[in-house]
């Protein structure tokens, strides 16, 4: 067990940064910068109900899940070539290589694009060769995940996994992501043993606002490897018993679990209930355009407001890189590297 030593207040900020992470919960349409969006309308000629950037900004004020997703479905929009979604991810990847990022699992909705026309071969090739430039100019490893709308029909995921798979050597695994309430996991069990047989990973929202029960259906219906989001498990002491015992990682979003109202404020967060409860709990951005945040800044702000410290730090850049689909080499690597950052710093208080 690694021996991890206090580390003063003032220089925990510089540890979160420098420390090596993995995001492991960032759709990546939900990167797109209010300046790229209207970069791209300008560049597809696409039309935006928003007189300028300012005006699209202030229009981020959200009361609940669906509010935040019909904004985000009309940024989306503007995305149209595969040059659009190397750009969008590229400018993510930069970010995350400051924020001390050396592995990301990018979300992606093929549905929000084919249903307007885009072609799927636009929209995997674009985030394929931006992956492939991220690993080779930043040195992030990245791969991408697809994801299923749980809004649109299991028949429309089954077809639309189907229409991926001339692609099947640039994605990793399937997620479920979408409006969560009214919608449950269940629905979705067959397209997801499908990908399973692929020899796909899987993944899937539940419980941000749904109840523990979607919880509990991804775990037994969909069989999933990891949760994302999953604040509501706190409510069901069953539940998180079973959470704990399998170290089943939760992918939690903290600023956007605030922008959406699951939480009032950060201060009234469960993450460092549910990491000292022993939950393998993760630290992520999920829309970080949107939200007000990218990674980096998600833990600023949650180790400020629940006053953890460098023991939390350590368990959670752990449990996010030994959480990835990250060959285990690279797992290795990278927690070598972790406690070596973590003795520089206890070395040098």
């Amino acid at each position: 067990m690694f021996k991890v030593h206090a580390v003063a207040p003032h220089r925990l900020p510089e540890l979160l940064r420098t420390m090596p992470k993995a995001e492991l919960h960032i759709h990546i349409e939900g990167s797109l910068e209010p300046e790229m969006i209207f970069a791209l309308a300008r560049r597809n000629g696409v039309y935006l109900p928003y007189a300028n950037v300012e005006a699209l900004r202030a229009a981020y004020a959200f009361t609940d899940l669906q509010s935040f997703l019909d904004l985000y479905y009309a940024g989306a929009s503007v995305l149209q070539t595969e040059q659009d979604f190397y750009d969008m991810a590229w400018a993510y990847f930069e970010k995350a290589k400051a924020d001390g990022v050396v592995r990301a699992e990018l979300f992606f909705d093929p549905q929000t694009h084919t249903a307007r026309g885009v072609p799927m071969q636009a929209v995997i090739e674009g985030l394929g060769w931006a992956c492939a430039d991220a690993r080779a100019k930043l040195g992030i490893s990245a791969d991408l995940i697809l994801c299923f709308l749980r809004h649109l029909s299991e028949d429309d995921a089954l077809a639309t996994l189907d229409e991926a798979m001339p692609w099947r050597d640039r994605f990793i695994g399937v997620g479920l992501d979408s409006s969560e309430v009214g919608h449950p996991p269940e629905k979705f069990a067959r397209v997801f043993a499908r990908a399973r047989a692929m020899g796909l990973h899987a993944v899937a929202h539940a419980g941000e606002e749904g109840p523990p029960a979607y919880i509990w259906s991804v775990l037994d219906a969909l069989k999933v490897e990891r949760i994302d989001h999953g604040v509501q498990a706190i409510h069901d002491a069953a539940l998180m018993q079973r959470l704990v015992d399998t170290q089943t990682p939760l992918t939690v979003c903290p600023l956007s679990n605030i922008k959406l109202c699951v939480f009032k404020d950060l201060a009234q967060h469960n993450l460092g209930q549910m990491l000292d409860a022993g939950v393998r709990v993760t630290i992520n951005s999920d829309d970080p355009a949107y939200f007000g945040g990218y990674l980096l800044e998600n833990y600023l702000q949650t180790f400020a407001a629940l006053h953890l410290n460098a023991q939390h730090a350590y368990r959670l850049a752990a449990n996010s890189l030994e959480a990835s689909f990250a060959p285990e080499q690279d797992k290795h690597r990278w927690m070598h590297e972790l406690k070596q950052v973590f003795g520089r710093f206890t070395e040098n208080d």
